[in-house]
């Protein structure tokens, strides 16, 4: 099973704690991060990750974001064809960069995609012909328990 988290999902752990949301999101990262440590999942990176993930200005979010990629499995890279996926993705209101990850997951095959963007999961669910499942952190920890 393999899984694509994006920075905010990546960074969830290091967000203030101060909603029941964030706490449990924060949580279901980890346990995410757990599996793929012990080999249940696989995790994805991307050039786009590691470019988000270096325009950090705080040293501990850069720091967990490396750490975090490093136990990637594989490391899409962007080329020219993903532009045009992504441009879908764009008219369905995903702001750019995300719609770069959005289709690198797709290109890597990921089961998940996953996420703590709320603009994302809605608008993700308008691609009629999505390969991969978009999920916030809580609802896929919940589906691969299952």
């Amino acid at each position: 099973m393999k899984i694509y988290l994006d920075l905010c999902a990546i960074q969830r752990p290091l967000d203030t704690p101060n909603q029941i949301r964030i706490i449990l999101e924060a949580e279901a990262v980890l346990g995410i991060i757990a599996l793929c440590d012990r080999g249940q999942m696989d995790l994805l990176s991307s050039e786009a990750l590691l470019y988000e993930g270096s325009q950090s200005t705080i040293p501990i979010r850069f720091e967990h974001t490396m750490a975090v990629l490093i136990k990637a499995k594989e490391t899409i890279s962007i080329s020219d064809n993903d532009k045009s996926r992504a441009e879908e993705f764009i008219s369905l209101g995903i702001k750019p960069l995300d719609a770069l990850h959005l289709d690198l997951a797709e290109k890597g095959n990921a089961d998940f995609f996953c996420t703590c963007d709320d603009v994302i999961l809605r608008n993700a669910k308008r691609v009629v012909d999505l390969s991969v499942k978009v999920m916030n952190p809580v609802d896929l920890v919940q589906e691969v328990e299952k």
